[in-house]
């Protein structure tokens, strides 16, 4: 697999850190979780479980090994040592500064190892005004601005779906730390990756950014193409009180609707500029999905050229035969269910090890111990 080799020290907790580690590890790299002493990983107790294992930390841990260090006793420091002197890549996210104080930060690292890529991960980045200020995704979200375009029905703000500060954070760090380790191919040397969750949500805003860059003025969600701006990209309320979306505003897409529909009178609307202009389509369109239920529709637009998809649940869309057939879905021993991994190659794919350690399961193995591989592997 293409990280075979590589050995990852992960002191990191919940999300960011460990959905990088999980990747890596999916992809043959050999990760070592060090758990706080006590409980461990916090998302060992967090949430639902199935065979006395949440399903979080199952879904952030499988194919990791696991030990318990206490780094400020000096059995726990030399345990580290150990393992951080031989360690390719090393990630944490404690708050700007933790690292330092137990005498784990880069420098200290990089003088007993030189070529580690060393990550940290954390809401603000290790400089700024903002670093030492405390923070999860939801307040991370707030303050980059994205709650406020997450804009519900009724005009207020909506708790977002998916923690995307940590997510972006995550993939952002994932990208940085496989860019570090290919430039230590060349130099021999390694690096230190400041990874802010802000930031990582900052860049990741082009689309919206036009009224703030060309007008110097905050959006206006609803009066703009990816919030309900744009007649065909948007929801829209079925008669069962089920919900479908529209999610293509090319006009190509809507010439193909309305043909459908027997209303292309409607189609030059659709090619205005998202707002208010285009509400005439947007009522034809509230009024025409109330009319059917959302399984009627999802018949109606089979084999139509129309983005068009059904609003379902989690649940469902786990339950769907396509998400099986990419691998996203996977089972380990007992059949608890796992999510697989989205990075699929020709050569050398990734293998989902759906197995999640025990509490310290690896204590004293070191990197020297052979890695448990699954069946198949």
């Amino acid at each position: 697999m293409k990280l075979d080799g590589v050995k990852v020290l992960d002191l990191s907790l919940f999300l960011p850190g460990p959905m990088l580690t999980l990747m890596m590890a999916d992809h043959g790299a050999d990760v070592i979780k060090v758990e706080p002493v006590g409980e461990g990983e916090p998302s060992r107790h967090i949430g639902l479980s199935t065979n006395d294992l949440t399903v979080w930390f199952r879904n952030t841990h499988r194919g990791k090994r696991s030990v318990q260090l206490d780094l400020k006793s000096a059995e726990g420091q030399a345990a580290f040592w150990a393992l951080a002197g031989e360690a390719d890549v090393l990630v944490e996210a404690f708050r700007p500064g933790v690292v330092d104080r137990l005498g784990v930060g880069y420098e200290a690292v990089k003088a007993v190892n030189p070529g580690i890529v060393y990550c940290s991960i954390s809401a603000f980045g290790q400089t700024g005004p903002y670093r030492d200020r405390p923070a999860h995704d939801l307040a991370v979200e707030a303050l980059a601005g994205l709650v406020a375009l997450n804009e519900g029905q009724d005009g207020k703000p909506a708790m977002p779906g998916l923690m995307a500060a940590d997510a972006l954070a995550s993939l952002t760090a994932l990208s940085g730390v496989l860019m570090a380790l290919l430039r230590r191919e060349k130099t021999g040397q390694g690096d230190h990756l400041d990874v802010a969750m802000l930031d990582s949500l900052m860049a990741w805003t082009p689309n919206a950014t036009g009224p703030v860059f060309a007008e110097g003025r905050a959006n206006l969600p609803k009066a703009e193409r990816s919030w309900g701006g744009a007649a065909m990209f948007n929801l829209y309320e079925c008669a069962d009180g089920r919900w479908i979306v529209l999610g293509g505003s090319e006009v190509k897409f809507a010439a193909n609707l309305l043909e459908a529909l027997g209303r292309l009178d409607l189609l030059d609307y659709a090619k205005l500029s998202p707002g208010p202009g285009q509400e005439p389509l947007r009522a034809f369109f509230r009024e025409t999905f109330r009319t059917r239920s959302q399984a009627e529709w999802e018949s109606w637009f089979e084999g139509r050229d129309i983005c068009f998809a059904p609003v379902r649940s989690l649940k469902a869309a786990f339950d769907d035969p396509a998400v099986a057939a990419r691998g996203m879905i996977a089972r380990d021993a007992d059949g608890n269910a796992v999510v697989g991994t989205p990075l699929v190659f020709r050569e050398e794919p990734g293998h989902v090890d759906p197995r999640a350690p025990d509490l310290d399961e690896h204590a004293g193995q070191g990197w020297h111990a052979a890695r448990p591989r699954p069946p198949g592997s």
